[in-house]
């Protein structure tokens, strides 16, 4: 009788432990919700008969996206890819399918800059890196070659070009050093100048007000910042809608 009592105290204690183990396991196994998707990287619908217009750049970029498309609702339909296209080397990789957003090759303008992630310092992991312990993520002859490259391929698709200025580094920008930005915006400058394309000094636009619409310490802007930068590309885009 002992014996049968044991055994069934045994089997109760491993039911126990297994069963207290299965609902371990799914709280351990649970998976942090997913962000909800950037609106910036929306699938837009084109409006017939408004010329398509193409965003490339980084986090900047995608900061004002949602602003430039309300100024130019009724004027432009607006794309961008789906990501952050980061420095030249990723532009390199990716233009051939960014030039495809929402199904077709054909622009009448194209608004792009590099810059910002290009003058990054990394370090030999590709992580960032303090400048004295580490190295821009791409060179500068290698900036200049890189946009050599993604420049034909814009202006192969017949669109009107603009590149905008990279936007300030501010002191105590992470993996970054003030002023960085106006080496790489020279490079840039005269290759566009090379090639014919048009200029949105977005840098000389937000420098003077930069305490009011740059986050400090920060690359990115304030959403107030983003809009202002907005104003300023769609002016921009206007006028090269205006000389096609």
């Amino acid at each position: 009788m002992r014996q049968h009592y044991f055994a069934f105290v045994t089997l109760a204690l491993v039911a126990s432990g297994s069963l207290a183990a299965q609902e371990a396991k799914p709280k351990a196994a649970q998976a942090k919700p997913k962000p909800a998707p950037n609106p910036a990287y929306a699938q837009v619908e084109d409006v017939t008969g408004l010329p398509r217009v193409l965003l490339i750049g980084d986090s900047i970029s995608i900061g004002y996206t949602l602003a430039v498309r309300e100024e130019l609702k009724g004027k432009a339909n607006v794309h961008r890819p789906a990501t952050n296209c980061g420095p030249t080397t990723n532009g390199v990789r990716g233009i051939e399918q960014w030039l495809k957003a929402g199904g077709s090759g054909k622009w009448d303008v194209i608004h792009f800059n590099f810059g910002l992630h290009d003058l990054k310092y990394i370090d030999d992991a590709s992580k960032n890196a303090a400048p004295d312990k580490g190295h821009p993520q791409v060179s500068e002859a290698d900036y200049e070659k890189n946009l050599e490259t993604l420049v034909a391929k814009m202006k192969a698709t017949g669109a009107k070009v603009i590149f905008a200025t990279t936007t300030p580094v501010p002191e105590k920008a992470q993996a970054r050093i003030k002023g960085d930005e106006r080496k790489y915006n020279e490079i840039a400058l005269r290759v566009m100048k090379k090639h014919g394309v048009a200029i949105d000094d977005l840098h000389n636009f937000c420098e003077p007000k930069l305490g009011e619409i740059q986050r400090p310490g920060d690359v990115h802007f304030t959403p107030e910042g983003s809009k202002q930068l907005a104003k300023q590309v769609a002016a921009s885009i206007t006028k090269a809608l205006g000389s096609k």
